[in-house]
This record gives C-alpha cells, structure tokens and sequence, in this order.
C-alpha cells in the first residue's frame, strides 16, 4: 500500500503570531488538511525573518501586531530578500487602508483574524496557485492592480500629486521613528537617540506624514496604534 503522504506535495506552511493559543488553533486546523504542513513557527520579527529564509516556507501567516517588528515590516523586508513566500497578513483591525498597506508591502493576502478555518485554508491554496485574497474577494494580477490604482485615488482624491507616494511601506529607519513619535519623543529627541541630525528627522517625519497621508505627527501615531503597527510596550 502507497504511503499518501508520500506521493502528496504538500504546502508548507510557517506561523508567526505572539499569541501561543493562537498558533497552536491554527496549527490543529491546518495540520488535519492532508495538504497542508506546518513547518514553523515563532513569536517575533527577527525569528520569522531567520526561519524564513533557512526553511523557505511557501506560505507564511503573519499577524500585523507582533513585538519590535510588525507583519508588514516583515513582509517588506521578505521582499527586498527576494524571499518567494506567499504571505498572509491577518489583522484585528480591518479597514481599507490596513488592506492597501498589506498589499503595497508584498502580501499576498489580507485578512481578518475572525475568518472562518475553511476560509483561510481556501486563501492558502489559492495564493500558492498564484492568486490574491482581499478579506475573501479573489484577484488575479491585473485585476489586483486595479484594485490598488481605485483604492489609492478613494483614499487620496483624484487629484492628489504623485498618488504613488501614498501607501508604500515606510523603511525600517521610518518605521523606528514612528515608533519614537508614538512614544510622545520629540525631533530633538529621537535625533538624539538614534544619532542623527535633527534635519534628518523632520525629513523622516514629512515622509512618513506622507506615506500615511496624514497631516501630522498625533494623527501619525494614532494611525499607527489603531492599526497594530506599533506597541505600547515596544
């Protein structure tokens, strides 16, 4: 008799979420599919990124919320290694913008955390086939780029200059200064703290107003926290 697991490619699959209840949920549902493999998982940022590239998992499930560095830090730095995992950001804080950051940043898919498990090995499957998930609405290339350029002009108007601009993921050096501006740390200080001039700073601080398309520093942090990006105890 032939062995099933033998002859059957199975996806395989790492999870990166804080929440040990979580993992352990999600490893019991994928594990009961007969082609599906958890391969992985881990808690933080900079073990996901190890893991990632030492085992090379097809699909990756990443939380937005994660310690020191979120999903979609994640994600971006995956993608500048030319790393080839389909991801998957799942998020307790869904709305149009957290979707178009997802996506901006090289995700496959977006979804929420409440998503049914039938769901959520359906997106799985699909985004291994070359597919894109958007909560469960299904896209092809140019139908997801379609979906970006409408996006994009409904969150920043039509006649918004360079609407590229917007939505792109902020670099890990922005990243680490909204992690400052959402601890209440002014230029001086952050410059101070990081080692760099103050001009720099501000110039940081313009560009991630920008990326976010907000008008200041308050509505940056709480842009930020609302959606998971950072942590009060970061």
């Amino acid at each position: 008799m032939i062995d099933k697991d033998s002859v059957l490619d199975k996806i395989t699959i790492m999870i990166v979420d804080d929440h040990p209840l979580w993992r352990r949920g999600l490893r019991d549902v994928l594990s009961s599919e007969d082609d599906l493999e958890v391969i992985e998982e881990c808690s933080d940022g900079q073990t996901a990124l190890e893991l990632a590239r030492e085992r090379r998992p097809e699909v990756i499930l990443l939380d937005v919320n994660l310690p020191s560095m979120n999903g979609l830090q994640i994600a971006t730095r995956l993608r500048s290694e030319r790393n080839e995992a389909r991801l998957i950001l799942l998020t307790g804080y869904d709305d149009e913008e957290q979707a178009l950051h997802a996506i901006r940043a090289g995700c496959s898919a977006y979804c929420v955390k409440d998503i049914a498990p039938a769901k959520l090995v359906s997106i799985i499957r699909r985004v291994v086939e070359g597919y894109y998930v958007i909560r469960e609405e299904e896209y092809d290339f140019n139908k997801l780029q379609e979906w970006l350029n409408l996006r994009i002009e409904a969150a920043t108007g039509p006649y918004m200059v360079n609407p590229e601009e917007h939505f792109v993921p902020l670099s890990p050096r922005e990243m680490e200064i909204l992690r400052y501006v959402t601890q209440g740390k002014t230029n001086k200080q952050i410059a101070q703290s990081l080692g760099i001039s103050h001009q720099t700073v501000k110039n940081h601080v313009s560009s991630i107003l920008t990326k976010l398309d907000v008008e200041d520093r308050t509505q940056a942090a709480i842009y930020a926290m609302r959606r998971g990006w950072v942590r009060i105890d970061d």
